[in-house]
């Protein structure tokens, strides 16, 4: 038997699995991105529903909306009647229907960035309206630790902007798109933090850095010149040799085991140079072995 990417299993969205009806619950840390989530799922085609009480969310879902869309709902600790337990116990109920396919779906940012965007909006912490933010991230935390551990997806914003946020969610759960692995490849700078929804992450610091070489320095890992200059490292075959051994017979057991989306990282000291151009590299790579892929460059527009 085949074992490579067209040998996929059935994903949400696609055509073998239209049988069943797609149900989203998503839910996460106030100021994580919920919102920009639900409206990414909305764009896809689902029906979106923010705020849903808990005991509502039966009905809704066995209501449909007459058009036979996926589901997608926000339920958080804004929702008057929310506790952990119900929540996880609302899955539970759903996830044992046949009919369903529910997904958990966790967003979540670092405590440090969650306090900048409530101080920037000057919006008020649900969880302290009369207490400093701080206070209500913490209640936030140790309310839905117990979500958290049971999710399907988990997402960490900390460091996506709404556009990667979207193209992620387009990721998990575009319904137009074909069953199997889908491969994001981002290149990054190891200054600007490690991806947070990276699988596997790779540093490819130890290449000679364009960056010293005054006339290369203004070009990028797109441009000729810096290509011509990483390539010309005597340990660049060999690693992408090496690469290429290591990654490829994973791909194939990832989709077996019905992993829809996986992303591949590769950083280096500015994100503009090297990662760049190996990143792309890798990318036309698993184009041409059959893969489907996705391509973005993190922190290539920041200053070198």
């Amino acid at each position: 038997m085949d074992d490579g990417p067209e040998a996929a299993i059935p994903q949400p969205g696609s055509a073998d699995a239209a049988g069943r009806r797609q149900v989203i619950l998503l839910t996460g840390l106030s100021g994580a991105g919920m919102s920009t989530a639900l409206k990414g799922l909305e764009d896809l085609g689902h029906e979106a529903v923010d705020n849903l009480p808990l005991a509502l969310v039966p009905g809704l879902v066995a209501e449909g909306d007459g058009r036979g869309r996926p589901l997608a709902v926000v339920i958080d600790c804004r929702t008057r009647d929310f506790a952990a337990d119900a929540f996880l116990r609302q899955v539970d109920r759903l996830g044992a229907r046949p009919d369903l396919d529910v997904r958990l779906v966790f967003v979540t940012a670092d405590t440090e960035v969650l306090q900048r965007r409530f101080t920037e909006t000057r919006r008020r912490h649900p969880l302290a309206l009369d207490r400093p933010i701080a206070d209500g991230i913490q209640a936030e935390l140790a309310l839905l630790a117990p979500v958290a551990e049971r999710a399907d997806l988990v997402i960490d914003t900390s460091l996506l902007n709404l556009h990667e946020l979207k193209r992620m969610i387009a990721g998990h759960f575009a319904l137009d798109r074909q069953p199997g692995l889908l491969v994001s490849v981002v290149s990054f700078s190891f200054r600007r933090g490690l991806p947070r929804e990276a699988d596997l992450v790779f540093d490819v610091r130890f290449l000679d850095n364009p960056y010293w070489d005054l006339g290369l320095r203004a070009f990028s890992g797109l441009d000729r010149p810096v290509q011509d200059f990483v390539a010309a490292d005597p340990d660049f075959e060999g690693f992408m040799s090496s690469l290429k051994g290591l990654i490829g017979p994973l791909l194939p057991r990832y989709n077996r085991e019905g992993k829809s989306y996986l992303t591949v990282a590769i950083g280096c000291t500015g994100g503009r140079h090297r990662s760049v151009f190996v990143a792309e590299r890798v990318a036309q790579w698993l184009r041409d072995d059959g893969y489907r892929v996705g391509l973005a460059h993190r922190d290539l527009a920041h200053q070198a």
